[in-house]
């Protein structure tokens, strides 16, 4: 079996969003109906950007384009690692439910991801000469 990267779905920090957020999307579903414009509807949004734009930027075809993309990505994250963590706090979503968890693997992956291109783009770099 090939380790080969032919598609943004073979990408592990793709798959660990996705599934982050069909995981949100069904811890919201038991949120209640006057949050539906409000919670509901923020975190959704927020944990759907973050597969949506791994997949934007790895479409784009530049190492550049795509770490922006990634950056971005993580961004998203940490905001529905705060909005989960407000809904927590308003007893919205159990403590124990793993969310945090699926959250803190996720964002792992998006970074080792993010080192991965850094490194592999320095190593490309011509070394600026000194004076």
């Amino acid at each position: 079996m090939s380790d080969a990267i032919n598609t943004f779905r073979d990408l592990i920090a793709w798959q660990k969003a996705k599934a982050l957020a069909v995981n949100v999307y069904r811890i919201t579903s038991g949120f209640p109906a006057e949050e539906r414009y409000g919670l509901t509807s923020q975190i959704r949004r927020a944990s759907v950007s973050v597969s949506a734009n791994i997949a934007e930027g790895y479409g784009r075809g530049t190492t550049s384009d795509f770490l922006r993309y990634l950056r971005i990505a993580r961004g998203s994250i940490a905001e529905v690692d705060t909005l989960v963590e407000i809904a927590t706090e308003l007893r919205l979503i159990a403590p124990d439910d793993g969310v945090f968890d699926q959250i803190a693997e996720a964002d792992r992956v998006l970074q080792g991801l993010i080192a991965s291109l850094e490194r592999r783009q320095r190593a490309k770099s011509p070394v600026k000469a000194r004076a």
